[in-house]
């Protein structure tokens, strides 16, 4: 990551910070529910499960997963900040707090979906593997595994 970011888990006071990012990119979330997400976000700042970056003071990276599901279940970096090495950042954060032998697994956009090659690309980087085609709120998508 370049110099001037900051990887770490975000905090209670983010929460604002982190809603207006997800403002920015949330045409890449199909089924978004604002309300859902800022509860949901809560249970996950306090259980330690939500990665943020930030670049003087502002979050311009997001990332939450799941333990209990070994799932990444949402990432974002905001436009502005791409190409930087934050999301490479977050996941390797995230993969270190996974015991041995886990099994990760995330879902985003199809190969034939515009959406898709950013995050697909990324994901083959960090030896995510594809794996089956899904459906998800209504969207075509497919599950990366990335075993530790």
């Amino acid at each position: 990551m370049k110099t001037g970011y900051t990887c770490t888990f975000a905090e209670l006071s983010d929460v604002e910070d982190w809603i207006r990012l997800v403002d920015v990119v949330k045409d890449n979330f199909p089924g978004l529910v604002m309300q859902d997400y800022r509860q949901m976000l809560v249970k996950n700042i306090n259980r330690q499960s939500a990665i943020c970056v930030k670049h003087k003071e502002t979050i311009v990276g997001i990332l939450i997963y799941s333990l209990k599901q070994k799932t990444l279940s949402c990432m974002a970096v905001h436009p502005g900040h791409r190409q930087m090495g934050i999301a490479t950042a977050m996941i390797e954060k995230m993969i270190t707090m996974f015991p041995e032998n886990s099994e990760i697994w995330v879902t985003t956009f199809r190969e034939d979906d515009p959406k898709g090659h950013a995050p697909r690309a990324l994901y083959k980087k960090m030896g995510f593997v594809e794996d089956e085609l899904v459906m998800e709120f209504g969207y075509p998508n497919q599950k990366f595994i990335f075993r530790k």
